[in-house]
């Protein structure tokens, strides 16, 4: 059977993280082998469906560039790929359960339900609806055929329950976790077909993935408890069931536990991909946070899987061509919001100053700034101690604007003599013609020398005065780029500044 793979997320809300990872790796593992890579909306739930959540998720995958091969709309060879539109057909597949003896109805009301979990409960015990309870309860394999039948025409509500085997060990295989045992007795007699008419995420999902010809399900770990009624699900059918990988689960960057949106907010990163809006407020997303989708690609690649060296940066063909499901850990992996800033600045510094230089003029459009400056040469000046294109304003807005006020602790080499010396800076620039970086810099250089001024008397103060604040670039690049009239009238302002 040729590779097929799917990411198959519910349309609840925005896509976390973890999500993305999981349809990352999905994508990689249908490329690495040829494959097919496919997205199905699994939106049996309709109690929990959000408005925009689907749309999200499409938009969320293309922008990090893992779009799939077929979906709602795009190459739909098994449609539809929207689960809520397959309804029709479960009701089949659920009958054809009860016919062969592995699943029953169940008629058993919400109410004697809780009731049997709060008795259970104060004598100390855990009610599980399973082969120990089931022919004690209502449903029909206590009831008569006819019976059933009567009740289900009356219009009786009901359940469809699987029957899980007594006294069976399931020896289940999973690629990253090996081999894995489950005793049937303690699992319980699942719900497939619910009351409304629609399948729950166990039928549905196994009825898919057989008709859709999915050869590997690669999901997360907190599915791995439903491994085993999904592998019995497909005996039941007598069908073969393809192979499972249950990847880690995404780690809080501080403690134990599964990565939250309250870590996120608490922390202040993003744990979604794209910013998400609702009527409570933002959550904010990768992409309107500044990061490249190739870094988000990249550090999510690495949280659990490695191609075994030290190496770190990888584009997405080079993950597609070394990506291997046996080296995914079984371990969960840490999140570290500090590391995902270093591979966007990796990506960053990587990318042209011309590419930069039109991101940031974006950004400096935003902000009502028109310049001739060349915003390449601003861009290859300040990019090495940037992580984000939105962080290039902070660290050259002295390049488009005189400074409004001078950093306190800076302006404390600001001494009695400095006004003089400015004053004589001035007068040297004046003389300079050729106004490039390297000739300023020679000149002035000259100049301190020939007067026995020392550097640190000129060089301070001089920045202070072009910048507000002791940072920044090269400085007579600064210089050569704002020009001589601007050098100067700022050196004059901050001279009639610092004096009073």
């Amino acid at each position: 059977m040729s590779v097929r793979v799917r990411f198959a997320p519910s349309p609840t809300g925005p896509l976390h993280i973890g999500g993305v990872r999981t349809a990352l790796f999905n994508y990689l593992f249908a490329k690495k082998h040829g494959g097919t890579f496919y997205l199905r909306i699994e939106d049996t739930d309709q109690t929990r469906f959000v408005s925009g959540a689907e749309a999200y998720i499409f938009e969320a995958l293309e922008w990090l560039g893992i779009a799939p091969d077929e979906t709602i709309g795009k190459n739909e060879k098994f449609g539809p790929y929207r689960q809520s539109e397959r309804k029709a057909m479960y009701q089949q597949y659920a009958d054809q359960l009860i016919n062969s003896g592995w699943a029953y109805y169940a008629f058993d009301t919400a109410e004697s339900l809780d009731a049997m979990r709060k008795e259970a409960e104060v004598a100390g015990k855990t009610f599980i609806y399973n082969h120990s309870v089931r022919e004690q309860l209502d449903n029909s394999l206590t009831v008569s055929r006819e019976k059933v039948a009567e009740r289900i025409a009356n219009g009786e509500h009901y359940v469809i329950r699987f029957k899980t085997p007594v006294n069976e060990i399931l020896e289940l295989k999973d690629i990253i976790r090996g081999d894995i045992k489950f005793d049937t007795n303690l699992l319980d007699d699942k719900v497939l077909f619910k009351s409304d008419g629609m399948p729950t995420y166990h039928l549905a999902n196994i009825v898919d993935d057989h008709l859709m010809e999915t050869s590997h399900v690669i999901r997360g770990e907190e599915w791995l408890p439903s491994m085993p009624l999904h592998v019995l699900l497909y005996k039941a059918f007598g069908w073969n069931a393809p192979e499972f990988a249950h990847l880690p689960l995404i780690l809080k960057p501080i403690g134990n536990g599964k990565l939250s949106k309250r870590d996120g907010d608490k922390m202040g990163f993003p744990v979604f991909p794209l910013e998400w809006k609702t009527d409570e407020g933002t959550s904010s997303g990768y992409r309107e946070n500044g990061f490249f989708p190739e870094a988000v690609i990249n550090f999510l690649a690495l949280l659990g899987w490695n191609d075994g060296t030290e190496q770190e940066i990888f584009s997405l063909d080079e993950l597609v061509q070394k990506f291997d499901l046996n080296r995914i850990h079984k371990a969960g992996a840490k999140f570290d919001p500090e590391k995902n800033k270093w591979f966007n600045h990796q990506y960053l510094i990587g990318k042209s100053n011309k590419t930069l230089a039109i991101s940031f003029s974006e950004d400096l459009e935003k902000r009502g700034v028109s310049t001739t400056i060349d915003l390449e040469r601003v861009v290859s000046l300040i990019k090495e101690r940037a992580h984000f294109v939105n962080e290039f304003w902070d660290l050259a807005d002295y390049f488009f604007e005189a400074p409004s006020s001078y950093d306190e602790k800076a302006a404390k080499n600001w001494k009695e003599e400095t006004p003089i010396l400015m004053q004589q800076v001035i007068v040297e620039l004046n003389k300079i013609e050729d106004f490039t970086s390297v000739t300023i810099e020679t000149e002035l250089k000259n100049w301190m020398t020939t007067n026995e001024i020392g550097m640190g008397k000129v060089m301070q103060p001089l920045r202070l005065s072009l910048v507000g604040a002791l940072k920044g670039p090269h400085l007579f690049d600064i210089i050569e780029m704002i020009g001589k009239t601007e050098t100067i009238k700022r050196i004059e302002k901050a001279i009639q500044t610092l004096l009073l």
